[in-house]
């Protein structure tokens, strides 16, 4: 029975430390001309909420730099790659992109990364 119970936890554990292995982080910075910060602020923030409803969404954080007010930050946490592609072709991120795109100073710079163990 002790046997079975030590069993069963190191399968859960190894099934978390595998889902966690399969997590995809994504840093995306967002610069746009000053004249839109305030603009720009506001859908910004829409798309943040709406991406945190996606599925394979764990978290999705919107940052705004303290002296640019013209530059953000969004860092996300997904299950997996294949979360984080739907969530690149979902609707609500096609039309974000679309509507910020005149308000951009620079291209995106995003930014994928894993875990290191």
């Amino acid at each position: 029975m002790r046997l079975s119970l030590i069993a069963l936890l190191l399968l859960a554990t190894s099934a978390v430390l595998s889902a966690q292995e399969a997590r995809l982080y994504v840093v995306t910075h967002v610069d746009v001309t000053p004249n839109y910060a305030s603009d720009a602020a506001k859908l910004l923030l829409q798309f943040a909420a709406d991406s945190r409803k996606d599925m394979g969404s764990v978290r999705f954080e919107l940052l705004g730099d303290l002296s640019r007010k013209n530059h953000f930050t969004f860092v996300s946490v997904w299950e997996n790659q294949a979360a984080f592609n739907a969530h690149l072709e979902a609707n609500h991120t096609k039309q974000f992109r679309e509507k910020l795109q005149p308000m951009l100073g620079s291209p995106f710079d995003e930014r994928l990364h894993s875990m290191m163990q």
